[in-house]
This record gives structure tokens, C-alpha cells and sequence, in this order.
């Protein structure tokens, strides 16, 4: 009798295990550019300003490991590429997306669960046909045909899929497309902002930005009234998948904006959008601790934008930063465009205001010197030398001024673009120890699979 109630209690451990193994609800999270030193940074801030005791959030989790980022191509991978193996486990060359290097489909983690029977979310601060996000649903050649993935989303019958705006609804040649005939015929509910979903109650839903700016939903730091947010987002695909799917589902949620930010060599507003991230990922986490024995919880990222490293500086300074560099690229642009008058004593008050220069932030008469050089080239004798990034140029007097916040602040750069570096990765949950180990970023979707579907 003792040995058949040994044999029961060893079976019914075993089936215990196997049903704690297969998580009921994944959480996805990708910092697009985010590497470690945008973390460090962010860090930095929360202890130094925040004055918290507690580490950010994803650097409390149990699993602490490291991705490798190369694509098909190169060593230095590109979103499309990345997010390619994030998605379905498969190299293949930058700007190629959903597909290998000779052009064959492959299938993302989130379809495979959607054809399981799973709910699925989509989330992104940029566009939702841009790289990261059309990874978990298109098969294109190239990343650049936001038509052709505009398609792919209308009829991925993903339940909820939200960003700035779609890139698909003009061709070449600026004429409008009818790209909105294709989620209507797939019975997918637009709404543009958070107020007007509220009033929608269908299964599928595209949640946009209320205007269109640019191809992202607005820096953090700039404070826009009305737009999108990733927490916000977050939240509101939660409950939708809770109302549409609530046995199982699968949300990726990318922090789009860490890539525009590091792309620019903006250290204020990198920090800013990794607490941004961070708050996302809170709202993951408090479903996790309601649900624990059913979320695993995965955080990553598709590659490092920029090669931040953290110096000595003082971070409090980043709060004198009330604009971001695209912002405030965009706005030089604006006066030299207007062809308007502009005198040093008129963009002296405007550093003063926007970045707190000779308050805050002491600025030596050498340093001072410099600006004004920097200045009546750019705007009297509007001899520029542009820095040109993956999404905005800046003259030479925006540079200038954005190195001064860097040196004080303690931001260091290496690049405007990509670089080789392996990214972070932290879990907690269902399956999280899987995660152990360094692992190459096409192993990621392998392990959710394994974890959801076997």
C-alpha cells in the first residue's frame, strides 16, 4: 500500500509539473535599441532622482541572462532582421521580414497560438507595420512594403493591435490606398485614442495614435496632450483580451520609442522611455502576481541603438531636459524655414527654458562661445554641417547642444546606429528558468512555443 501511494503521489508530481509548465498567458515584452547601458542609465536615474530603493522592475525578475543579435547579413543587425527571429526563430537579412534569406514564410510564435485557439495582442508606441511589430504577423521581402503588411494585419484575426498609425495608406506616389477597406472586410473596429475605444465592443480592434505624428506615438519627455502611451496600450489590450480570450493569450508589447531615442543620441529622453517601459511591464507583472501559476512574463530586446554608456555626470540634470533632441531639431528647423529674425539673446531664453542652460545647468564662456558660433552658422550663415540619423538630421547647433547635456548628464554614444552588442534578457513566471543561459535571439520564440504548445 506504502509503494502504491508512493507511485500515486510521483504521478500526480509529475502532472502537477507538466500543468505548472505550460503558461496560460505570455507577455512579450521587446525594448527596441534597448541595451544595457539604456537600462543602467534608467537605473541610474531611478536611484539617483527617484530615489527608490528597488531596482527597475525587470531587473528584480529571477532569470538574468543574454541575447546574441546577429542577422543572416551581418553581425549588426536591423529591426526587420531581429525581429524576425524574435518572432519565429529564424535568421534572415536585414530589411527582410517574416521570411528567410530566400524569400520562404515563416511562421511567428503568435501565429502559431492564434491557430491554437489563443488570443493575441500586438502593442508598440511606432507603427504597427513597422519591423518589430509586422514580424509577428507578415511575411514580406522587404520591410518597406507597408501596404503589403497593412494586408497581413487586416486578415491575422489578431484580436487587438495598437500604435501610432499605419504606413500603408498612401503609395509611392502620395495617392491614398484603400488599405481600410481590407480591416473593414475583416471586421476590424478602428479607433483613434484611448475615448473612442471606449465605445467600441468589437472582437478585433486597431487602436491608433488621434493624429499623426510621424511614425511614433510622441516621446515621453515631450509630454503630448492626447496621444497614445504604452502603458496605457498595454492596459487596454489587457482588458481586451480578458473580454475576448480570457482562457489563454499571447501580447507582444514593444517600447518603440527607446530606438528613435538612442537613433537621435537623446540620453533624457532614453530614460524617459525606459520608466515608460517599465510601467508597462508593472501592469504585466501585477496580472502575473494575480495569476502565477498561468503567466510567464519574457523581456528583451531586438538590438542596441547607439552604444549608450553611462559616465560619471550627474543625472539629476536630465529633468532640466523639457524637450526632446527630435523635438528640438524640429524646431530649428521651424525658424530656419520661417526665414524669421533670430538673435542669440532670443535662443539664449530658449535654452534657458527648455534645458535649464545657465541655471541648472552652468555653461563656462568657452562653452558659451562655442554655442554662438555654432548658432550664427546654423542661422545667419545657414552653413550647417547636418548630422543625419536612421529618422531626423540635426545642424550642428542642435548637436552642440545636446553634447553639453550629454557631458554634464554622463550620457556616452558610440554611434547613431545599431551596433553588434548583445541585449539583455529577464523573466519570471511559468518556464521562466528555460530562459537560463545565453541564448541567441532565434532560441526565444523557440522556448515559448515549446513552453505553450507542447
Amino acid at each position: 500500500m506504502k509503494f502504491k501511494l508512493v507511485a500515486l503521489y510521483a504521478i500526480l508530481t509529475v502532472v502537477a509539473v507538466a500543468h505548472a509548465s505550460a503558461p496560460k498567458y505570455v507577455f512579450y515584452f521587446i525594448g527596441d535599441g534597448m541595451g544595457m547601458g539604456h537600462i543602467m542609465a534608467a537605473q541610474s536615474y531611478n536611484r539617483e532622482v527617484l530615489k527608490s530603493n528597488q531596482p527597475l522592475l525587470m531587473m528584480q525578475f529571477p532569470v538574468v541572462s543574454m541575447v546574441t543579435t546577429y542577422s543572416a547579413s551581418g553581425r549588426v543587425t536591423d529591426s526587420a532582421a531581429a525581429g524576425t527571429a524574435l518572432s519565429a526563430g529564424y535568421k534572415t537579412n536585414n530589411g527582410m521580414l517574416g521570411v528567410t534569406p530566400d524569400s520562404v514564410p515563416v511562421t511567428s510564435v503568435a501565429r502559431y497560438l492564434k491557430d491554437a485557439g489563443w488570443g493575441v495582442g500586438i502593442v508598440t508606441t511606432v507603427a504597427p507595420d513597422d519591423a518589430t511589430p509586422g514580424a509577428f504577423y507578415a511575411n514580406q521581402p522587404s520591410r518597406s512594403m507597408a501596404y503589403e503588411i497593412d494586408k497581413q494585419m487586416a486578415i491575422s484575426g489578431y484580436e487587438f493591435v495598437a500604435g501610432s498609425k499605419l504606413r500603408g495608406t498612401k503609395d509611392k506616389k502620395g495617392n491614398y490606398t484603400d488599405i481600410y477597406s481590407h480591416f473593414a472586410k475583416n471586421n476590424v473596429a478602428i479607433a483613434r485614442g484611448f475615448d473612442e475605444l471606449k465605445g467600441i465592443d468589437s472582437k478585433r480592434v486597431l487602436l491608433l495614435n488621434t493624429d499623426s505624428l510621424d511614425s511614433n506615438c510622441g516621446y515621453t519627455i515631450d509630454s503630448i496632450k492626447g496621444v497614445l502611451n504604452l502603458p496605457g496600450m498595454t492596459r487596454a489590450c489587457v482588458n481586451h483580451l480578458l473580454k475576448h480570450s480570457p482562457e489563454r493569450f499571447f501580447m507582444m508589447v514593444e517600447g518603440g520609442n527607446i530606438d528613435y531615442a538612442g537613433h537621435s543620441n537623446d540620453g533624457g529622453a532614453v530614460v524617459k522611455e525606459i520608466l515608460n517601459f517599465n510601467q508597462a511591464i508593472k501592469i504585466a507583472y501585477d496580472f502575473y502576481l494575480a495569476h502565477p501559476d498561468e503567466t510567464l512574463i519574457v523581456v528583451t530586446a531586438d538590438h542596441n541603438t547607439g552604444g549608450l554608456a553611462v559616465r560619471f555626470g550627474d543625472m539629476s540634470l536630465v529633468d532640466c531636459q523639457r524637450m526632446s533632441k527630435d523635438q528640438f531639431g524640429n524646431y530649428t528647423k521651424a525658424i530656419l524655414n520661417s526665414r524669421r529674425i533670430y538673435t542669440w539673446n532670443d535662443m539664449k531664453a530658449e535654452l534657458k527654458a527648455l534645458f535649464g542652460f545657465w541655471d541648472k545647468i552652468q555653461i563656462s564662456d568657452a562653452q558659451e562661445k562655442n554655442l554662438i558660433e555654432k548658432f550664427d552658422n546654423t542661422f545667419k550663415m545657414r552653413n550647417s554641417a547636418d548630422q543625419k540619423t536612421l529618422y531626423n538630421s540635426f545642424n550642428e547647433f542642435s548637436v552642440e547642444v545636446f553634447k553639453i547635456i550629454d557631458n554634464k548628464t554622463g550620457f556616452g554614444w558610440v554611434a547613431t546606429g545599431h551596433t553588434g552588442d548583445p541585449v539583455p534578457l529577464f523573466a519570471i513566471g511559468v518556464g521562466a528558468q528555460s530562459f537560463n543561459g545565453i541564448k541567441d535571439n532565434t532560441q526565444i520564440p523557440q522556448i515559448i512555443k515549446s513552453l505553450t504548445l507542447e
